[in-house]
This record gives structure tokens, sequence and C-alpha cells, in this order.
């Protein structure tokens, strides 16, 4: 057994400014690299806002990988994983989440698969994918909705992976208490550790109610971020480490 430490950036977001969102994950990135964690993962949608109606008519918030916007968090030093808006199939958007390795190089991309209600009206869903290994550790990915459907974490477990990080928007009305309920349940599922990045504060329609958080694979609280203002949760997890 080895252990890692892995970081949850919990922040605000400025709607519909990606310049911004990338300023402030990328000082929450320092942070997490300061406190020599390997990875940091932030919450659903964190380079755009949760603003699906300005997604939807400003091509403008999209990014590809090699968007020169993303150079401050490409720089940062540590591995990152950070959500936003590309294009898919069809010239139609996906929510992506997008993985740098430490020198900034592109180590994977996954799109959401299970697109949340009025989700569907803008975005195409993405099939497969969701994991990578970074020094013998393997991570799942998931965002927000697809966390509720067993099949796509116990796909990552089986594969493999012993870390699910789990980019999400839980709001204040019933979001608090689904959260406690859902990710200690995948842990327990599947026998991952897992850890959540959720928004804090304005996100679209909702309000974020913070509190990320890492679960142990039996499924008990490790450690949970305050319920205002941003935060890098920072989690010391034992794993078995491939060679």
């Amino acid at each position: 057994m080895a252990q890692v430490r892995v970081a949850a950036a919990q922040f605000e977001c400025v709607p519909g400014d990606v310049a911004a969102n990338v300023a402030r994950m990328t000082a929450l990135a320092r942070q997490a690299r300061e406190a020599d964690a390997a990875v940091v993962f932030g919450p659903e949608l964190c380079l755009t806002g949760y603003e699906l109606e300005l997604i939807a008519s400003d091509r403008r918030l999209w990014t590809e990988p090699d968007d020169v916007r993303l150079d401050p968090l490409r720089g940062t030093g540590i591995a990152v994983v950070v959500n936003g808006v590309a294009a898919g199939p069809g010239g139609r958007p996906q929510i992506v989440s997008t993985v740098y390795g430490s020198d900034g190089a592109v180590v994977t991309m996954y799109a959401k698969e299970c697109l949340y209600e009025n989700e569907r009206e803008v975005f195409t869903a993405g099939s497969g994918g969701g994991r990578f290994w970074l020094d013998g550790v393997g991570y799942s990915l998931a965002t927000c909705f697809d966390n509720h459907f067993p099949e796509v974490t116990a796909r990552n477990a089986a594969l493999g992976c012993q870390v699910h990080l789990a980019s999400s928007l839980y709001g204040t009305e019933g979001g608090r208490e689904e959260r406690r309920t859902v990710h200690p349940g995948i842990a327990k599922a599947t026998g991952m550790h897992v850890m959540l990045a959720n928004h804090v504060g304005v996100a679209g329609p909702w309000t974020g109610c913070g509190g990320s958080a890492a679960w142990a694979p039996d499924g008990a609280v490790m450690v949970e971020a305050d319920e205002t203002g941003p935060q890098v949760l920072v989690a010391d997890l034992e794993v078995e480490v491939s060679k």
C-alpha cells in the first residue's frame, strides 16, 4: 500500500467568464501543489459556470485542450482535471473533463455520459472513457449526474481504478443530503476512495452547497470542506500502486 494526496478545488464561478474562472482554479491548483497533492480537480462546468443559456448561445465559452486561456492551469506544475465545454460530434457541445499532467500535456478527456434534464437540450452525451493513471494509481472520472448511475462507476472500478473523482453541482435545496448519500454509496459499492469537488455560491439557477468531501472505501467521511467560500480540500488516500 502507498499513500496518494488528492485535492478538490471548491469555488464560486464567474458566470460566462473563462479567463476569470481559470484564474480562480489556477490559484487553488497552486495551493494544492504547495500542499504536495498529486492531482487537483474542480466542480462541474467550472470554466464557464453552470450557465446553460450562455453556453448554448456563445461558442466563445467553449474550449479545446490547447486553448491559450487554459495556459495558466497547464503551467501550475500539478496534474489538473478541469471541467468545461468542448465541441462534440456534429458540432454540438459536450460537458468535458480535460486532464492535464504536471507537465501540462493532455492525459485524457471525458465527456459526461448521463445528462441531467435541460442539459439534454444543449449538450450531446459522451460514451465510455472516464479514467486515467498517474504514478501507478488509477483515477475514475464522473460528472455530477453520472454518479447516480452505478454502471458508470462500476466500470471504472472493474478496470482497476482506486480513486473516484466527482466534479459536480449540488445545490442548497436538497443537495446537501443527496451528496451525503450518493458518494459513500459509490465507495461501498466499488471499493474505491471517492472525492467530490462541488460548487459554492451562485451556480446558474442554483446555489452550490459546497461541502466538497472525501470518503473511504467503506463509505466513512474522511474530510469535508466548509459550505461557504473557496477552499482546497486535501485528502491522503491509501491505495495499491501498480508497478
